[in-house]
């Protein structure tokens, strides 16, 4: 190392950062002439209030029944944390991971549910599902 120079010292926040990936990892169906559910249940989804930047927490299910790809739990676990130092509105955010996941692993059907913990006294679900039903607004 040359004379003079500085090693950045980064956090243990910031390592951690680092390994926190969007990349949704898939691998062959086992079964794919049969429909069956998956369900993964993600106890720790964290983001930040993007009104605040409060810390929110939540739950993440995702239900879908695979046609040829399932995706993998580790990188699905790294794709939720990926979302902690960011700003979300609830509604935005169960939507983002049911597009990122139906773009990943294509499958049959699939919901992805949000529970929220209490903010303001109101605590959240949202619930978005592929293939969507269509738009029901009325006509005025």
């Amino acid at each position: 190392m040359p004379k003079g120079a500085l090693l950045k010292q980064r956090t243990s926040d910031e390592v951690a950062l680092e390994s926190f990936s969007r990349e949704l990892v898939t691998f062959p169906n086992p079964a794919p002439g049969r429909d069956f559910w998956i369900r993964h249940d993600c106890p720790e989804y964290t983001a930040l209030c993007p009104v605040t930047g409060q810390p929110d927490f939540g739950r993440i299910t995702v239900r879908y029944v695979p046609d040829e790809l399932c995706v993998e739990l580790k990188s699905l676990k790294l794709y939720i944390w990926s979302f902690r130092n960011e700003g979300h509105y609830f509604e935005q955010v169960t939507n983002q991971i049911l597009d990122d996941l139906v773009r990943a692993v294509r499958p049959r059907r699939m919901s992805v549910v949000g529970r929220f913990n209490v903010r303001g006294g109101i605590s959240s679900q949202v619930v978005a599902r592929y293939p969507h039903a269509g738009s029901r607004r009325s006509r005025r």
